[in-house]
């Protein structure tokens, strides 16, 4: 994603993706802000997402994954969905694509703010599981990029199907898979690493 996304650091407007989008477009104060601050924040929430599934660093302390996880929460409520939002009303791909990227930043904003909430409540089984919900919507844009390229050059399909479809299945899919594994207790083994007094109360 570094990779993807350093290029874009030249503020030039004929590169990769902003090729894609109209003069109009790309001269739009607003989608320019939105873009910058979205691949910015959108990257680093990425790294923070995936330090806090590392059990070894929350036995750093409690105060490390604490400041990790405001950093993340920060990121997506504050700067990441909000500037999704902005990108959404951009998006390539007709209402179809504007309405998956639009629901898409509502519902990461709202899976991180349901793991926030549950976090202030010291509801931890719940914290996990929206986290990993959350995560799993902050993913979406590796999943994008994947399916995209299993689906052009392995399925051969044409772009416009490709691109509508993995506008979706990107974070609905995730979101799905992220369902079953909570199901087969994936959620629980975080808290049994996360917090190994529960050991003995989750293992009954």
């Amino acid at each position: 994603m570094l990779t993807k996304t350093l290029p874009y650091y030249t503020f030039e407007k004929g590169i990769h993706f902003l090729t894609t989008k109209s003069d109009e477009t790309n001269d739009s104060q607003t989608f320019r802000l939105g873009f910058y601050v979205h691949i910015t924040t959108s990257l680093v929430v990425l790294v923070l997402g995936l330090l806090q599934f590392l059990p070894w660093l929350v036995r750093l302390g409690p105060g490390l994954h604490r400041a990790l996880g405001k950093s993340y929460v920060i990121g997506i409520l504050a700067l990441a969905a909000p500037s999704g939002l902005i990108l959404a009303y951009f998006a390539n791909g007709g209402l179809a694509a504007q309405v998956g990227f639009t629901l898409q930043c509502l519902v990461w904003w709202l899976c991180t703010w349901k793991a926030y909430r549950a976090a202030r409540q010291r509801q931890w089984p719940l914290h996990v599981d929206w986290m990993l919900r959350s995560f799993a919507v902050t993913l979406a844009a590796l999943a994008l990029r994947g399916e995209s390229y299993i689906m052009y050059y392995v399925f051969e399909t044409k772009p416009i199907e490709t691109y509508l479809t993995v506008t979706w299945l990107s974070w609905v899919g995730n979101l799905i898979l992220v369902e079953i594994l909570l199901e087969l207790g994936l959620g629980r083994y975080f808290l049994r690493e996360f917090m190994p007094e529960l050991r003995a109360k989750l293992a009954a």
